[in-house]
């Protein structure tokens, strides 16, 4: 005989009354943030010492359009000088040869310690060491003194340095030849960055060392060295100021003060000088996005949700062979 047993029923469980947590203090830091922005807007609408319509007639003139382009010329000629060289100057620091690394670890060592401004002012002044500079036979004259014959002069030819080293020049030198010595240990950093199996896989493959560095080591490379180097190109776009010392007339900033001081209006030209740099830095910061977008695929987050969408069959073929979508 069989007893049947009754099994009470679980009772559901009550709904989780969920309750948002508060965060007070986010809406008292808008508020000040607010208020803040509030008074900012002010100042700039009611301050007279702007003087908007000053700045906007003056800012679009043709010396403010020259300077400009004298700006962007100086950056761009700089940062090829600096990303040039210091390619060389990072191979030459991964170099076995331990000349190579002691001539680049003295360049770094120098043109890192001396600060722009200095080595502005200083290759400006370079005239004051070489008043001509000849290329031709050495030691001409004690030859011919040799053989008899007097005033003998082998030379090819020669200028001044004032004609060659103008400001513009100098600027571009100074600036260009200090970049590379950043350049070099940002792209020395890169290199180091690739795993060393791809460089033994190439080997294997017979590829020679400037066919390694060129298809295997520096596109990999690339990855780690763009955010750097936009940031440098950045940091160059806004150094060129520097150059007002040397002097160097064909600059944006040289320009802008030189009509507040004609003027009398200084302040504003500064408030344009901003601007103007603003507008210059968004457009980098616009290339740099899209530089480390190109450079960076197959690496990161991308790579990874890519990957898990290629295992379903969402993207490109799944493992049963299906198409995806």
């Amino acid at each position: 005989m069989s007893v049947e047993t009754e099994t009470p029923e679980r009772a559901r469980p009550e709904p989780i009354q969920a309750v948002p947590v508060r965060h007070p203090g986010r809406w008292v830091a808008v508020l000040v943030i607010g208020v803040l922005v509030a008074m900012f807007v002010h100042l700039l609408v009611t301050n007279k010492a702007f003087n908007w319509s000053f700045m906007v007639d003056n800012m679009f003139r043709p010396p403010i359009i020259d300077g400009l382009k004298g700006t962007i010329a100086l950056t761009i000629l700089a940062m090829l000088i600096g990303i040039g060289l210091g390619i060389v100057v990072a191979i030459m620091r991964l170099s076995a040869n331990p000349i190579l690394r002691g001539v680049s670890w003295v360049y770094t060592w120098f043109f890192r310690a001396v600060p722009r401004l200095v080595l502005a002012i200083l290759f400006g002044n370079l005239g004051i060491l070489w008043s001509r500079v000849e290329f031709g036979l050495p030691f001409d004259r004690q030859i011919g003194a040799l053989f008899g014959i007097q005033d003998f002069e082998a030379r090819l030819f020669g200028f001044t340095a004032v004609d060659i080293l103008t400001g513009f020049v100098a600027g571009m030198l100074a600036l260009g030849l200090s970049e590379a010595a950043y350049m070099a240990e940002i792209v020395r950093a890169g290199i180091q960055s690739v795993d060393e199996g791809q460089t033994e896989a190439a080997q294997a493959l017979g590829l020679s060392r400037t066919q390694i560095l060129r298809r295997i080591v520096l596109p990999q490379a690339m990855r780690v060295i763009i955010p750097p180097t936009g940031n440098e190109t950045i940091a160059m776009l806004k150094d060129t100021s520097l150059v007002a010392f040397v002097p160097v007339s064909t600059e944006l900033y040289f320009q802008l003060k030189a009509v507040g001081n004609r003027t009398f209006q200084v302040f504003p030209m500064y408030v344009a000088a901003c601007l103007w740099y603003l507008v210059l830095t968004s457009v980098l910061l616009v290339g740099q996005y899209y530089l480390e977008r190109h450079y960076g695929r197959g690496f990161g987050r991308t790579a990874d949700a890519r990957n898990r969408l290629q295992g379903f069959g969402v993207w490109g073929r799944s493992s049963g062979g299906a198409g995806g979508a």
